[in-house]
């Protein structure tokens, strides 16, 4: 029976029924899909929001059966995202029989459904729906993540959201949004920076550099580089060699720089001016680490290359491979793929300006000089990538932007609403939004030929607009009003039409089309194939990033699926006991700025596996743990833990592995690769970083346990030392705080207060320099009384360590070891109390009354 008319989910009547919901169980998608982010209410509201549209949207069509459900989605989903959706869902009902997959509130929505229908519809329909409403919900909070830990925030706001779904074309098709999100609605949040960036700046922008980078790479080879070794009926290997170079060893080298800037940040000294990342390039230079960019320059910079690309796509074969896969596959590979691997080209030469950078910055002097040394051994490779560019490349236009498929953080965001403005005030007679209102990005501009039109039209490309426009010729006259040199003739909006190449023929050449909603077309024509290949890589890149982006992931996560982490049993190392409610405790709803989780409690090795956690560095934890562990652990046994922790045996195969060893295969390789980097090699860092500062805050441990010291010692020179170049640093890091601390100690040497002007001449009163034997409470000057107590008093306060504050130990069996500095003060105002009472009592007794 058809309901008496469309349901309205947000009236008054029924909005209650809704409202907050989802909202919980959105909570929890998102700990899923980003566990180290959280998100505001706003944010997961405004997507129960988008949610309850999307289900409005498949209630429409009043569905029966799943297949109803299936079909709806395919009509009104985006491409390729309805085809993930339905796998999802479908995924989802057969899981049903074991347990319930879902986190979205199934039992909760099902009655619901009953009221927007107007009939009951069966329980696995129901999930169905859900199930497609979790996976967008996810695929949303995924893309926000991402672009807040781009612009390294720790908390997804509702803002964030809505910029993220502006950049994706698929999802503003699906929720077919139009809001004002460019980058004037995301200044307010960002203050302009103003000066040259600092050490520090250019490190942390680096890293995010890096990550941004490797995705790329991670892109040309587990998605396009897949596709090619895929079909070896189409590819052979000289094709595929051809096509990608050594590109696998540009990607090795990626990731190895990035660890070694990262752990070099994670294990910065407290006393350091800025991160040390000055040894990280100087030993990849020195093992010739980086001379794979200059074989990809040759290679990719090629006519060869240029030519075997040609007549690959050239074949009919090819074409329709690429299009069944996805759809706009094809226009990628032919236009992105090329771009693509020209940014390790890009990349090589961006390393060359930064080392500079970072030299003219730093300020240790032996960062200063391992940046030498670095920029010294890469001289020879600088030279060679450079004239291989500038022999095969024309020369840029100062400012001109390098193709990149994920957009860099600009040094400002006014600089680029600046830009912007400019352009649209070049432009006469613009109407409507500003630029900065609806775009984010200026990508491109040049000349091209509008079919149709008898004079060339100057282009525009931002990432949300194309704007075609004529010169103005009035501008140029004498005595002209109109200062703008350009004169708007179109605008398109780039999520509402479709990138269309064209076969070149007598009347076109060069030439691709733009398609509306409408079928309406507009054909432009380049002056040249170089041209054409630069604005379709651009158009292409910007249509089809979200499908490339879902495709990558889809890679990664199955990757991740079939080389899980395995750990070693817990039988054999203590630390790879899963966290529960009996060993470990968190604080509810309660993250850090860093979005890490606050520990409420837990056992004492649960403690030291977060101490060195293998996914995250957690620096105030370090901090907090070495003050205060006395009260549950004694450093002897403290040291102990931290040496086992270190002691990291490798996972047992499994009968299955055994018996692919007999067969002489190594089923387990892929894995322990995989445990050696993201799990051993992590945990050992952090166990020196912990080695570290305790040597560094907290020494009087070690002072007072001659053996406690040798042992530490001991280790990290006897084990520790054979573990590889990037571990040997952090050793000999510790060893020196060790020998300095020594030094000091032997010395007698204390850190004096340096005052900015002398002391003031002492004050006398009745007794004098030298009449020691006369002085007394009323024969001394009250205020130099009151300055020599301040200055006795800050000694005694100062020498007081952290450690002797915590759990009342002063007041405990052993409190003189424990607390030694504390007690002395505590006596110290004992006796000055009793000092005072006796001067007190004995002048009184004195008195005439």
């Amino acid at each position: 029976m058809q309901p008496q008319q469309i349901y309205d989910f947000s009236s008054d009547e029924n909005s209650h029924k809704w409202r907050g919901l989802f909202v919980q169980a959105l909570r929890k998608v998102q700990l899923q899909v980003h566990p180290n982010l959280s998100a505001k209410e706003g944010a997961l509201q405004h997507i129960e929001e988008l949610i309850l549209q999307l289900l409005n949207m498949l209630c429409v069509a009043q569905p029966r059966s799943v297949q109803d459900v299936e079909e709806r989605v395919q009509k009104t989903f985006p491409h390729p995202i309805d085809k993930w959706a339905i796998a999802d869902a479908q995924s989802a009902i057969e899981k049903r029989k074991r347990r319930n997959p879902l986190l979205l509130p199934v039992d909760k929505i099902h009655p619901l459904l009953k009221e927007v229908l107007g009939y009951k519809i069966d329980y696995h329909v129901c999930l169905y729906i859900v199930a497609v409403l979790e996976y967008i919900s996810a695929d949303i909070l995924k893309l926000a993540g991402n672009y807040v830990g781009n612009i390294r925030h720790y908390e997804i706001s509702q803002q964030d959201i809505k910029v993220s779904m502006c950049a994706d074309k698929v999802l503003m098709d699906m929720f077919d949004q139009d809001e004002d999100i460019g980058l004037v609605s995301q200044c307010t949040e960002e203050p302009s920076s103003s000066g040259e960036l600092t050490y520090d700046d250019l490190v942390r922008l680096e890293i995010a550099e890096e990550r941004q980078y490797l995705r790329e790479l991670d892109l040309i080879i587990k998605v396009f580089r897949h596709h090619f070794l895929f079909n070896n009926k189409i590819f052979t290997p000289q094709d595929v060699e051809v096509i990608f170079s050594n590109i696998l060893d540009i990607h090795e080298l990626t990731v190895k720089l990035l660890g070694l800037i990262e752990d070099a940040v994670e294990m910065t000294a407290d006393g350091s001016p800025h991160p040390l990342v000055g040894s990280c390039f100087e030993d990849l230079a020195e093992e010739q680490a980086f001379d794979p960019y200059e074989t990809l320059s040759q290679d990719i910079l090629s006519r060869q290359f240029h030519e075997h690309f040609s007549s690959l796509m050239a074949r009919p074969t090819v074409g329709l491979y690429f299009q069944s896969i996805a759809e706009g596959f094809k226009e990628a590979v032919q236009y992105v793929l090329p771009q693509l691997m020209m940014v390790p080209v890009y990349h090589c030469l961006h390393y060359f300006e930064l080392l500079q950078q970072l030299q003219e910055r730093s300020e240790e002097q032996d960062d200063r000089e391992g940046l030498k040394q670095a920029i010294t051994a890469l001289l020879n490779l600088q030279c060679s990538v450079e004239r291989i560019y500038t022999k095969h490349l024309p020369r840029r236009k100062p400012g001109e932007p390098m193709y990149r498929l994920y957009s860099r953080q600009v040094r400002s965001k006014q600089l680029a609403i600046k830009r912007m403005n400019e352009i649209q005030k070049s432009i006469d007679g613009w109407e409507g939004k500003d630029i900065g209102q609806c775009c984010s990005e200026f990508i491109l501009e040049g000349a091209l030929l509008r079919a149709g039109a008898k004079h060339e039209r100057h282009n525009f490309l931002f990432d949300g607009l194309m704007i075609s426009c004529k010169a103005n010729q009035s501008s140029r006259l004498p005595g002209s009003g109109s200062g703008a040199e350009f004169r708007l003739k179109e605008k398109f909006v780039l999520r509402k039409v479709r990138i269309v190449d064209r076969e070149d023929s007598v009347e076109l050449k060069h030439a691709f089309e733009l398609v509306g909603k409408d079928e309406n077309c507009v054909v432009f024509c380049a002056r040249s194939a170089e041209e054409k290949g630069a604005w379709m890589a651009a158009l292409v890149t910007l249509q089809y990033r979200s499908t490339l982006d879902r495709m990558l992931d889809t890679v990664l996560q199955h990757e991740e699926q079939a080389q899980p982490l395995r750990l070693p049993s817990p039988e054999l190392y203590r630390f790879a006991v899963h966290d529960s409610e009996e060993n470990i405790v968190f604080e509810d709803r309660v993250q850090s700025k860093t979005g890490i989780p606050i520990i409420k409690a837990g056992t004492v090795v649960k403690l030291i596996e977060r101490l060195t956690y293998h996914m995250y560095a957690d620096p105030n934890f370090v901090r907090t743990f070495l003050t205060t562990y006395r009260s549950f652990c004694k450093p002897q046994e403290l040291l102990g833990l931290l040496i086992d922790r270190i002691e990291i045996p490798e996972p047992e195969p499994t009968e299955a592995d055994k018996q692919a060893l007999w067969n002489g295969d190594q089923p387990m390789a892929a894995e322990l690769q995989r445990f050696r980097r993201e799990y051993v090699q992590p945990v050992q860092l952090r166990v020196l970083n912990v080695f570290r500062q305790w040597v560094e805050h907290h020494f009087y441990d070690f002072e007072n346990d001659p053996e406690l010291r040798g042992k530490l010692e001991e280790y990290i020179s006897s084990i520790i030392q054979l573990r590889g170049k990037s571990m040997r640093k952090w050793v000999e890091s510790i060893n020196k705080i060790i020998k300095r601390k020594m030094q000091t100690q032997s010395n007698g040497v204390s850190h004096n207060i340096t005052f900015e002007s002398p002391p003031p001449p002492i004050e006398w009163h009745i007794s004098r320099l030298g009449q020691t034997d006369t002085f007394d409470l009323m024969t001394l000057h009250p205020i130099e009384i009151a300055r020599q107590l301040t200055l006795l008093e800050s000694e005694l306060y100062r020498a007081v360590r952290p450690s002797e504050l915590v759990g009342s130990v002063w007041t405990k069996e052993d409190k003189e070891n424990n607390s030694p500095n504390l007690l002395r003060m505590i006596r110290h105002t004992t006796n000055l109390t009793l000092w005072f009472e006796k001067c007190i009592v004995w002048k009184s007794e004195n008195l005439d009354l």
